[in-house]
């Protein structure tokens, strides 16, 4: 690839305005294109599903579609650090650049069995179970009112968000002197029943986990479809920021159980679209409901009059966010001597606010313990700058450049830089664009600066 698509080191530190182009908006001409073929996105999946193990994107020792969707993995460190960041930036859209929205956190018990349509998860007495199940004096009907004794008694895992904003409704309306709009917002894990297919018996149910995102929105009714279209362009445009394939993320009309219309957010995966967020208008009915049906604790002033508010909710699941953005980011380029895709060379071009390793710094040649004591002081002074960093320089075994630039590749690491014996002469560094390739030369006084302004100017894009 030309030189002109790096950022030019010299315009950074020669006083001259840099301009900066970011790689990874460019799609891999070489990357399988996804098809409708049910062999060609099993592959891509078990590509996909071996790298994000391998590199510990996540734990789990059989990692399938059906297990993630059904939030059934545990997050390794670069998960971790992925899903933080996909988070934060989400913090930043709803709340940090918007005026009156407001951080909420609630429990994620409700007291009681809330849903009768078997829809939550509900968390009761195990030996108060079994007790009552083991005791042969009880008569059908006593055993019946022991277990509805029992489930009175317990609580339901939450299964959204939204009755926790709804709750904390009035007291938040104080803030805004009973004004609106306003709107809350929260990130928290929530809880879903499914049948778990790998028992005998239909009847098993098991407990999936996701991390999910909400803004419930407080507005008048004459209003709230002006608002619904805002939040909905609002929200697909956030989506697409951080995409190579735009195009993937998608908008598409949707009707709930209750008839209210409404919009999904989805990604265009392999096996078709999967939606990554619900925007709906959920009319009064709902914030009542929350407060005992009493009006006059929910009324806001909008202008001069006094209304009953109209809820509108954009819920998130930052689980599948996370997997939409690897299958987006990941690319692979053809291997002559490779005959399964699982061999060829993968690339994880994540966006630079995403990536959850930013710089890997490891050592060439040279003597190791004055190597290190360099790494660990440009280490420090990164770290401390917010910028995120592998300490390669602490690993033993010997490794070609390919083999290390492969693995930083697959862990979506933005850059590599080498200390070596140039660095202990001259203070030298070489610095490795991931997404073009390029090795240049930097002074490594100037890393901090230059790697400041690259993550600066993703965030603008």
């Amino acid at each position: 690839m030309g030189r002109t698509s790096s950022i030019r080191l010299s315009d950074l530190f020669l006083n001259r305005p840099a301009k900066i182009w970011f790689h990874w908006l460019l799609p891999c001409t070489k990357f399988p294109h996804y098809g409708t073929c049910t062999s060609e996105w099993f592959e891509i999946d078990e590509m996909l599903f071996d790298l994000c193990q391998h590199r510990h994107f996540i734990s789990r020792a059989k990692l399938t579609k059906d297990s993630v969707w059904n939030g059934c993995h545990s997050l390794g460190p670069l998960g971790v650090e992925l899903k933080k960041n996909l988070i934060s930036q989400w913090w930043n859209s709803i709340v940090t650049f918007r005026e009156q929205i407001f951080r909420v956190d609630t429990l994620h018990q409700l007291p009681g069995v809330v849903n009768s349509d078997r829809s939550s998860a509900v968390l009761a007495h195990s030996e108060a179970l079994r007790d009552s199940l083991l005791n042969q004096k009880l008569t059908k009907e006593e055993l019946v009112l022991s277990m509805e004794s029992i489930l009175k008694s317990s609580v339901t895992l939450r299964d959204n968000l939204l009755h926790g904003a709804l709750a904390q409704y009035s007291q938040c309306l104080d803030l805004v002197n009973k004004k609106i709009p306003f709107g809350l917002a929260q990130v928290g894990v929530c809880f879903h029943p499914f049948p778990d297919k790998g028992q005998e018996t239909d009847h098993v149910i098991s407990t999936g986990e996701r991390t999910a995102s909400s803004l419930v929105w407080f507005c008048s009714a004459r209003t709230s479809g002006q608002w619904f279209d805002y939040w909905l362009r609002r929200r697909l445009l956030w989506w697409r920021q951080f995409a190579i394939g735009s195009s993937n993320f998608n908008s598409r009309d949707y009707q709930d159980e209750a008839g209210r219309k409404g919009a999904r957010i989805c990604y265009a995966f392999p096996w078709g679209n999967e939606p990554l967020e619900i925007i709906r208008i959920l009319g009064e009915n709902e914030l009542l409901q929350a407060h005992c049906g009493n009006k006059a604790q929910v009324q806001a002033r909008d202008g001069r009059k006094s209304v009953v508010p109209q809820a509108l909710s954009v819920d998130g699941d930052m689980d599948r966010g996370l997997f939409a953005y690897l299958y987006d980011a990941l690319q692979a380029t053809e291997n002559s001597a490779a005959r399964k895709k699982l061999h060829q060379k993968k690339v994880l071009k994540l966006h630079p606010c995403l990536a959850p390793i930013k710089v890997a710094l490891d050592t060439g040649k040279g003597p190791t313990p004055d190597l290190r004591q360099v790494c660990q002081g440009l280490f420090t002074e990164l770290v401390e700058n917010g910028i995120s960093v592998w300490p390669g320089y602490l690993e033993t075994m010997q490794t070609s450049l390919d083999q290390l630039y492969s693995k930083y590749d697959e862990m979506g690491v933005l850059f590599v830089i080498f200390i070596g014996e140039a660095t202990l002469a001259n203070g030298l560094i070489q610095l490795r664009n991931r997404d073009t390739t390029i090795r240049e030369v930097m002074h490594i006084s100037k890393v901090k600066n230059f790697l400041t302004k690259y993550i600066a100017a993703a965030k603008n894009l």
